[in-house]
């Protein structure tokens, strides 16, 4: 199996995971304005999905001596803030917008790496943008949470744009895979 089939498929599975965890969010989210245990876990799940797919993406690419630091890098950060948002999240909603927006930025620069290193494997252009938003957004929750806002629907939305830039990808790959 070719690694860019590898990544379409990769990019479906993150889409479907993103949108179930959107519904759940968006249910959980609108109704409590303090943590609860159910958002809690939907918090922490995110980042540990997130690095479970990097890692996977490592493995399925047939280059083995390319550098891997980015995403190694991604892998370490994301299961840090899985650890960060559990604990930030007995705190407040504002502290989870901040470890958010903080998580959002840093996770962002890599992937942006990420996406023009595999750009030759096609359909990098939504990963590439999906990169420079997460900066972008990422400091939009780190203000909110320093400001005391606790409005979890921001993140909900943002992982939502997430999916549909892992969408856009997959339907990319799949095209190019048909045309090959």
């Amino acid at each position: 199996m070719s690694y860019s089939l590898k990544l379409r498929n990769l990019y479906f599975t993150r889409f479907a995971f993103a949108v179930l965890w959107v519904g759940l969010m968006f249910a959980t989210a609108t109704k409590h304005v303090e943590p609860t245990a159910l958002l809690t876990v939907l918090l922490v799940l995110y980042p540990l999905f997130d690095a479970g797919a990097v890692l996977w993406q490592i493995r399925a690419n047939p280059e083995k001596n390319r550098a891997k630091m980015s995403e190694l890098l991604s892998i370490v950060v994301s299961i840090l803030v899985a650890i960060a948002l559990g604990i930030s999240s007995s705190i407040s909603l504002a502290a989870v917008l901040t470890v958010w927006g903080v998580w959002a930025i840093i996770a962002g620069i890599p992937q942006l790496i990420t996406a023009i290193r595999n750009r030759a494997a096609g359909g990098q252009v939504a990963q590439m943008l999906s990169g420079g938003i997460s900066v972008f957004a990422g400091a939009g929750f780190l203000t909110q949470g320093i400001a005391g806002q606790t409005m979890m629907t921001g993140p909900a939305g943002y992982a939502l744009l997430g999916a549909i830039f892992f969408l856009i990808s997959a339907i990319r790959l799949s095209l190019k895979l048909r045309k090959g």
